[in-house]
């Protein structure tokens, strides 16, 4: 057996570490228990704990080995081994090691986000009593009252009842200090700056298996004299046949003791069983889950260009597809009709989705199409119930995977098929190192696993489509609405006539309001997309000028008014709030510069449109789908049930409505304000807003009646907007394309945007400049703009400046970010101070 191992750390250093491999088991006393040390052998592509810095930490094992070991170091020997096998495959290792050069990241972050076992890894904060604060108790002692300390005397207080909680010199958790002798995590910050005690973070296996308690009659209990509830117990468990969750006992009307004391008098035991994990309740749109595989002539035709590939041999297979199908042209029919024929060939499927609040309505499609056999993976799930359907579909039990971003990383068994549903989102990359793309590394992935990938969009990322028009993707379209259904109408409104005509600025348009009531008239649904959260997005002093901004961020705060149903006149209720960082604060009465009463609230979000909805249509049933109405799973399905049902005949709401909605009762569909995002500076501006309108207007006339759709623009030349009205997808990338190789843009270059963050201004200031000069020194090949100041100069407390590099080779790109990095570290500034974002999509 080799005597060291070496383990990829989730720490911002691009390195691996090299430890003992120690298979003799030992105990660590902490607190009063003992955290036993396994004495496993470690595997390439398992779990070990190890020490590192002062804490514990898990990382996977990426070698084995009995190299020499420098004269002088100390090798630490692993504490734990948390699998006795790989969870990790071969494949999914080589995909880790591609991430991490490709992205510029280090391996250890790279297989941290791959394995969302966090619930499988118990950690704890313990803290011991150093020299210093031994001596500070000792002279408190001897001197009494005498104080050392700046704080006041109940700190104080406090100070040394922490000092004496841990005068004997045993460790003891932060959970113990804080319940016994009231220790606050500031209080016990500032005694370890002081060096007072020290802590320490160790880490030790735990069983996240998801389990159910229950509650069985003994059999040949004698019974004693009982009371009521005792009775009543005894005898819902013995209707049940003796066995019953204890979850459900506890909604009988009886006090949660009552058990205990049957447990106790030994009248019913408790047993611990798996849980089953429910995929997800069936949404409305999952009804007709059994129609979907009744396809037409041109589903027929891209199933089989996909079931070709399928069935060619695996060393063949490797063959990207995009599938570029108009709104309503029914691609997730061909989803799982493509799935069912990697299912018919022994081979799993997973399916990629942009949002967690998809994942409902597609999860309940696939659940009514292929049962049991799908499991979820999203960021929405408890962490146990992640590990739980981790291991289900490492298991071989769940052969579909239905997910967001992450999900990419799941380890089926018999890899055969891919499909990413609107890989033109942004949502796939991410905004944390490791900053990758969910689509891109699907497709690597396939190509490790000689697997058949699918890319499906009716608006496809111009990478994507590039990728087609030069024979990199095959390209199947569907280019027309299930039923021959038409695509909806687009109307233009030119609301700088419409300012000229009315002499004042209104929120909705008249012809809007006009086409939304005659909608409503006739019993139609009608969706209006204003695709900024909150009531106003800025609130400025008319006396000095002032803009109230986020204590932490160089942005205007949102004003949001209190819930509908609140009085929204009231102060109290109302907030400001930064979308960026989440820092809150109540609206103020006077400006905090002059203490002007002059405050105007500027723009308007979707509450206010929601406000003025209901102003306009007193008996409309309204509704609001953006981050401030929808809390998770639960609370997208309750709103798109009440949509569907006919509950909801009118709703508003961000660009969230637009995204993957099968509603058949909206006929009507309204955009305002959407134009705002081409003033950004951004080169993809104009690909967001031609996305966005193609996608909102997608929801109209997806039933038996015809769609209209209505955007109110000040900019009815641009030809993002006018392709969008035209629903011409082609003229639109032929004409955007043209400017990104006039600016040597993506897809026509490879982009990297380097972010260098700082507390301190003048440390951001001389750290760009320093990496300015080292990529200015190996700029042959490339094309360095900056360094500026970010869009964005200050965000969540730190200072921003960015440079972005293009190049026409991503090798010297990756290259020449590797050397700066290390040059950087060189002249003292720290790695986890410069982002690299690698085909960055935000350059905000």
């Amino acid at each position: 057996m080799p005597a060291l191992c070496e383990v990829a750390l989730p720490v911002p250093l691009d390195r691996t570490f090299t430890y003992a491999v120690h298979a003799n088991p030992t105990l660590r006393a902490c607190d009063g228990a003992a955290l036993a040390v396994s004495g496993r052998v470690p595997v390439v592509g398992g779990r070990v704990i190890v020490p590192f810095g002062g804490q514990k930490l898990t990382g996977v094992v990426t070698r084995l080995h009995d190299d020499p070991i420098p004269e002088g170091i100390a090798i630490k020997p692993i504490e734990h081994v948390l699998d006795p096998t790989p969870l990790l495959t071969e494949e999914l290792l080589r995909l880790a090691e591609w991430m991490a050069q490709y992205y510029v990241a280090p391996l250890g972050e790279v297989l941290r986000g791959m394995l969302p076992l966090s619930a499988e890894v118990r950690t704890d904060s313990v803290y011991r009593i150093t020299d210093t604060g031994r001596k500070i108790l000792f002279e408190s002692a001897d001197r009494g009252a005498s104080r050392r300390s700046r704080k006041s005397p109940e700190q104080q207080d406090r100070e040394y009842a922490i000092l004496n909680r841990l005068e004997d010199g045993d460790p003891v958790r932060e959970v113990t200090l804080r319940s016994s002798v009231k220790a606050t995590p500031r209080l016990l910050t500032g005694m370890v700056r002081k060096r007072w005690i020290e802590r320490e973070v160790v880490a030790a296996p735990r069983d996240a298996r998801m389990t159910e308690q229950i509650a069985v009659l003994v059999d040949d209990a004698r019974l004693p004299k009982l009371n009521a509830n005792q009775t009543t117990i005894l005898t819902e468990l013995a209707s049940a046949g003796g066995r019953m969750p204890v979850r459900e006992l506890r909604r009988l009307p009886i006090p949660q003791s009552t058990l205990a004391t049957l447990v106790r008098r030994n009248l019913i035991r408790l047993e611990e069983l798996p849980a089953k994990f429910s995929v997800s309740s069936v949404s409305p749109n999952a009804s007709r889950a059994s129609h979907l595989h009744r396809l037409n002539e041109a589903q027929t035709a891209a199933l089989a260009s996909i079931a070709i590939v399928l069935e060619k041999p695996a060393q063949d297979k490797f063959q990207p597809m995009l599938l570029h199908g108009v709104t309503g042209s029914g691609k997730t029919a061909v989803y799982i009709a493509a799935m069912q024929r990697a299912l018919a060939l022994n081979k799993s499927a997973l399916l990629l989705v942009p949002e967690i609040g998809l994942t409902p309505q597609m999860g309940g499609e696939m659940h009514a199409a292929f049962g049991t056999s799908v499991a979820l993976l999203h960021s929405g799930l408890r962490p146990d119930e992640r590990a739980g359907q981790w291991h289900r579909i490492r298991n071989g039990e769940a052969r579909i995977v239905v997910g967001t971003r992450s999900a990419i990383f799941a380890p089926l068994v018999s890899l055969g098929l891919i499909i990413v549903d609107e890989e033109h989102d942004s949502s796939y990359k991410q905004e944390e190192t490791p900053r990758y793309n969910g689509r891109d590394v699907a497709v690597i992935r396939a190509r490790l696993n000689h697997a058949v990938i699918v890319l499906g969009s009716a608006t496809p990322s111009l990478e994507s489509w590039s990728n087609a028009a030069r024979g990199r993707y095959a390209l199947i379209e569907i280019k027309d609405r299930v039923a021959d259904r038409p695509l909806p109408q687009v109307e233009l409104l030119d609301m700088r006539k419409e300012f000229q005509e009315t002499g004042r600025e209104e929120l909705f348009s008249r012809r809007l309001i006009e086409e939304t009531r005659s909608a409503l008239d006739r019993g139609e649904q009608v969706i209006i997309l204003l695709n900024r959260r909150g009531y106003s997005f800025v609130v400025l002093c008319r006396s000095c000028g002032e803009k109230l901004q986020c204590e932490n961020c160089a942005i205007a705060l949102t004003h949001h008014k209190p819930p509908h149903g609140e009085d929204a006149h009231a102060t109290i209720g109302q907030r400001l709030e930064c979308h960026y960082c989440g820092y809150r604060r109540t609206v103020p009465k006077l400006c905090p510069k002059c203490n002007s009463e002059h405050l105007y609230y500027l723009g308007a979000g979707s509450q206010q449109g929601e406000e003025r909805l209901q102003q306009i249509f007193p008996t409309a049933r309204i509704g609001r789908m953006d981050r401030d109405t929808i809390r998770g799973r639960a609370g997208m399905e309750r709103l798109l049930g009440r949509l569907h049902s006919g509950e909801i005949n009118l709703l508003v709401g961000t660009q969230m409505i637009a995204k993957g909605h099968d509603i058949h009762g909206v006929t009507l569909v309204g955009v305002v304000g959407a134009d705002n995002a081409l003033s950004l500076p951004d080169f993809r501006a104009s690909e967001r807003v031609f996305q966005l309108l193609t996608q909102v207007a997608g929801r109209a006339g997806r039933g038996e009646l015809a769609g209209r759709v209505v955007v109110q623009t000040y900019y009815p030349e641009h030809y993002a907007i006018r392709h969008a009205a035209a629903h011409d997808y082609t003229g639109f990338a032929t004409r955007e394309l043209q400017f990104r190789r006039w600016m040597h843009y993506p897809p026509e270059t490879s982009l990297a945007n380097v972010i260098i963050h700082s507390e301190k201004l003048e440390e951001a200031v001389h750290w760009v400049g320093v990496v300015g000069r080292l990529l200015q020194a190996t700029k042959e090949g490339l094309r360095v703009l900056g360094p500026a100041p970010a869009p964005i100069m200050r965000l969540k407390r730190s200072y921003r400046y960015h440079l972005v590099i293009k190049s026409s080779s991503r090798q010297l790109l990756g290259m020449t970010l590797r050397k700066m990095l290390t040059a950087a570290e060189a002249h003292g500034i720290p790695q986890r101070n410069i982002i690299v974002d690698i085909d960055a999509v935000h350059l905000m």
